[in-house]
């Protein structure tokens, strides 16, 4: 590795080398990208290309890392060698401390990568006056000499504070940045800040000025958690995002979570997917939306994480894939209970289908949280994931970022389709209060909240359904129950205005029905009384009619004889007249 320590011995104020590598770049390369996924979309594309950017940050703040990230990207993925110019640490500390990112920067540094040390004690400024156009020279020199493309100068202040007159530092600086615009370098400055926030070190604010975009790193603790930040706070020419974002260290190293503009479309359907509990699916007028967002909401102990057990095993079923991440269970302890309830997820977890992530929710921030939990979205590819429970991210940065970072992750899962099925504690010990400290119920599509009902000494789950958007849902309280078979949901049981479960509501039923077998049999024994009656009275109607028959029989031989007597009567006068001499036929026969 070079260095410029005799150079700024001798104090040569020699004129400059600086070279033009590259021509005025066309208007479709402006952009130069970082490789870090998220600050590429905030900065629509990358760096300002050929300019300068300014990075300022307090300790720890991750200015060095992704400063040196961005010339690793750009070798690896671009075939742009850089050039990496250390002010205050040493290029082997750099190195060593950067080997946990599995960046194999001994490798890059072999043709695409190179180190100049140009740290510098209090003693040798003291030997002469001193500007920065030899190291630039010597830099130009070798930028030349490898093709770079990129170069960045990494705590530049650590040199100017040896300045005593401030009108050198601010001449210094804008040596830097006329060499950086005449080099044709993308070239990047870091500096310190010594509060949130702060552009520079006092006698570098005006550093803000000349580079063409500026990008301030904040890391604070807050409530015992450490919490990243980072904020575009200028990029000329170009559109860019405004708003403070999530900044996280990770394996790869510095990771942004930025807001996607992609993320802002949702896609929409009419097609449902079952909750994998058939009761609630009827409830539900068939199940949620595919792609919406699920809120359950109860205190400790109402089944929350059993329904998202129950809603996990019925994707893997359907053959989808699922994502449970746990905040308070290991995987094993998720498997293990979930079967007393009838779910086994074990044999979707050897298949692959399903995947448990669990992680302590204090193991780190709420953003880093997002971070990992979005690699694992793009990783694994989730139709349904589970956040279980959501509101423990409070424990990882506040009320304020946990409900920030929440509203993110059900975006995130929305804009891919993913059905988010979120768990979020009770935000007061009461029963009756319907709320969550996240604040997040406004965001979700369907809201299911779970209670208790303590009566008659005992404990008793309720599920009601507060609200379900674009769909038809039942408004009536089911008793929740637990079994061997798995979850049920019984429509509740009124008595006198009061609503009662469990064993009340058992005994109740049980009386219920043998008042209902009394009413039963009474009914049975009235229908066969009547049924008898009937009998009797159809049986004395037939009698009735049969000896309405005879006597009109009895009537129709009594007139056939009356008409013959009567007849023979007649026929005997005629007769009797007719041997007396009389008239015959013309006689006329007087009765007596």
């Amino acid at each position: 590795m070079a260095t410029s320590r005799d150079v700024f011995q001798a104090g040569c104020s020699a004129s400059s080398l600086a070279v033009t590598l590259k021509k005025a770049p066309s208007p479709s390369q402006l952009k130069m990208p970082t490789g870090i996924a998220g600050l590429d979309e905030i900065l629509r594309g990358g760096l300002p290309r050929r300019r300068t950017t300014v990075v300022v940050g307090g300790p720890g703040s991750g200015k060095t890392i992704l400063a040196l990230q961005t010339l690793v990207n750009g070798a690896r993925l671009w075939n742009e060698p850089g050039i990496f110019v250390a002010f205050e640490e040493s290029p082997e500390q750099i190195v060593s401390n950067a080997s946990a990112f599995e960046w194999d920067l001994k490798g890059l540094q072999k043709s695409k990568l190179f180190f100049l040390d140009a740290r510098m004690g209090p003693d040798m400024v003291k030997s002469g006056e001193f500007d920065l156009e030899s190291l630039l020279a010597i830099i130009g020199e070798k930028a030349r000499k490898i093709g770079a493309k990129r170069i960045v100068f990494d705590a530049v202040d650590a040199l100017l504070t040896l300045l005593d007159d401030p009108s050198a530092q601010r001449k210094e600086l804008y040596r830097l940045h006329r060499w950086l615009q005449e080099s044709g370098l993308t070239g990047i400055v870091t500096a310190k800040a010594e509060r949130a926030f702060a552009v520079g070190s006092p006698g570098f604010s005006n550093i803000q000025f000349m580079a063409d975009s500026v990008i301030i790193l904040n890391h604070e603790l807050l409530n015992g958690v450490s919490l990243r930040d980072l904020w575009v706070m200028k990029y000329r020419g170009s559109g860019f995002s405004e708003n403070l974002v999530p900044m996280s260290i990770g394996p790869a190293g510095v990771e942004v979570s930025a807001v996607s503009r992609i993320e802002t479309q949702v896609p929409v359907t009419n097609k449902r997917i079952s909750s994998g509990v058939p009761q609630l699916d009827e409830m539900l007028n068939g199940g949620f939306f595919r792609g919406s967002s699920i809120l359950i909401t109860g205190s400790p102990g109402t089944s929350k994480s059993t329904l998202a057990g129950a809603f996990v095993e019925a994707a893997c079923r359907r053959g989808e894939r699922a994502l449970y991440v746990s905040f308070d269970e290991s995987e094993a302890e998720l498997a293990r209970n979930l079967t007393s309830v009838g779910i086994d997820l074990r044999p979707h977890l050897r298949s692959g289908l399903l995947v448990v992530h669990s992680i302590l929710a204090e193991g780190c921030s709420a953003k880093e949280h997002f971070n990992n939990i979005r690699a694992l979205v793009e990783k694994f590819r989730p139709a349904c994931l589970v956040l279980d429970p959501l509101s423990a991210l409070i424990k990882s940065g506040g009320e304020e970022v946990a409900q920030s970072v929440s509203e993110r992750l059900i975006n995130l899962g929305k804009s891919k389709g993913i059905t988010v099925f979120n768990i979020s504690l009770l935000g007061s010990p009461d029963q009756q209060v319907e709320a969550t400290r996240l604040q997040i119920s406004t965001v979700a599509d369907s809201w299911i909240h779970l209670s208790y009902l303590v009566l008659g000494g005992e404990r008793n789950r309720a599920l009601t359904i507060v609200k379900s958007r674009g769909t038809r849902h039942s408004n009536q309280v089911r008793e929740l129950a637990l079994s061997n078979a798995g979850i049920s949901l019984a429509e509740a049981y009124m008595e006198d205005g009061e609503v009662l479960m469990g064993t009340l509501r058992w005994q109740k039923e049980q009386a219920a029905i043998t008042g209902e077998g009394r009413v039963q049999a009474e009914v049975k024994r009235q229908r066969l009384k009547i049924e008898l009656s009937s009998l009797e009275l159809t049986s004395r109607l037939e009698i009735l009619k049969r000896e309405i028959k005879v006597q009109q029989a009895e009537m129709s031989v009594l007139m056939r004889t009356e008409e013959t007597r009567v007849g023979r009567r007649a026929h005997h006068s005629a007769a009797l007249v007719r041997k007396r001499g009389g008239i015959g036929d013309r006689a006329v026969l007087v009765r007596s």
